[in-house]
């Protein structure tokens, strides 16, 4: 029995540190075995339905404590999405309508799912935390973010606007939802100035290559962001392809990731400069 716990113990580290126990069982792994590996310490049962070891990530965790499935940011950070600054870090949960309150401090949600559930695992489906993300969220946030996803996971715009989204905050995202934006930054910028009733467009190709932001026909809007522009030959070829650009007529501004989070009157001023001067005009 020993030499089996440990059998035991090993794959449920290697499926991360929490399985359920019916995957358990499928698993090869009967019911003895996994309440001798409790009894002794070496597996730690987690509402009857779940085996966890020291391993265990904490926000998984917690989900299984409380009956739910990690969603909305705490499942976007999870997938990789890009996040906006200063989002609260509590684990956000989503439970059944009628279940009970949870015993962890944690932000609930307490809804039907728009997909099917995710089966032993406990995080929620895509289109479940992209709802969750849209009521809970600032329009603006939530766009950021639900941008991001349909980049990270390969999805298209028409493909998410397809979903029955159970509310109106979901369908508006889902309606200005792009794929053009190479980074959060890119779609903060179209947020922002999406009101302005000026044309703009996402990566225009000029001269070979493509540009963040073109406003009309002549003003471009370059974005430097944290992953970006490493290398100082990077830096260089960025460089030189403002100055062709400005020496082919167009009006380029380039703005730091610093600028657009912490100052950014200073760069919507600037820009709603050159666009009062008619930068952004051809001719």
């Amino acid at each position: 029995m020993a030499r089996n716990v440990d059998r035991l113990v090993q794959w449920v580290a290697a499926q991360g540190g929490l399985v359920h126990r019916e995957a358990a069982g499928n698993a090869g792994f009967p019911l003895g075995v996994r309440r001798a590996a409790a009894r002794c310490g070496a597996i730690r049962r987690v509402r009857r339905d779940w085996l966890a070891t020291d391993a265990a990530p904490a926000d998984l965790l917690v989900a299984a404590e409380n009956g739910g499935s990690l969603t909305c940011v705490s499942a976007a950070r999870r997938r990789g999405w890009w996040m906006p600054e200063g989002l609260d870090d509590s684990i956000h949960i989503r439970l059944e309508p009628h279940a009970a309150s949870p015993i962890s401090l944690v932000t609930a949600h307490w809804t039907q799912r728009v997909s099917p559930a995710p089966g032993h695992g406990l995080v929620e489906s895509i289109e479940d935390i992209l709802a969750h993300i849209a009521v809970c969220l600032s329009p603006e946030d939530a766009q950021i973010v639900w941008n991001s996803a349909l980049q990270v996971e390969k999805i298209t715009p028409t493909a998410i606007r397809r979903v029955r989204w159970p509310h109106r905050q979901a369908r508006e995202c889902a309606e200005r939802a792009s794929t053009q934006s190479d980074s959060g930054l890119e779609t903060i910028l179209v947020v922002r100035l999406g009101g302005w009733g000026v044309p703009m467009r996402q990566q225009v190709v000029l001269l070979g290559r493509p540009v963040d932001l073109l406003i009309g026909d002549r003003l471009v809007i370059q974005v430097d962001g944290f992953a970006h522009h490493s290398s100082s030959a990077q830096r260089s070829k960025d460089v030189a392809f403002d100055a062709e650009l400005t020496l082919n007529g167009y009006t380029v501004f380039r703005f730091t990731y610093a600028q657009i989070m912490h100052d950014w009157d200073t760069v919507e001023r600037t820009i709603a400069r050159a666009i009062a001067a008619g930068a952004h005009l051809a001719g």
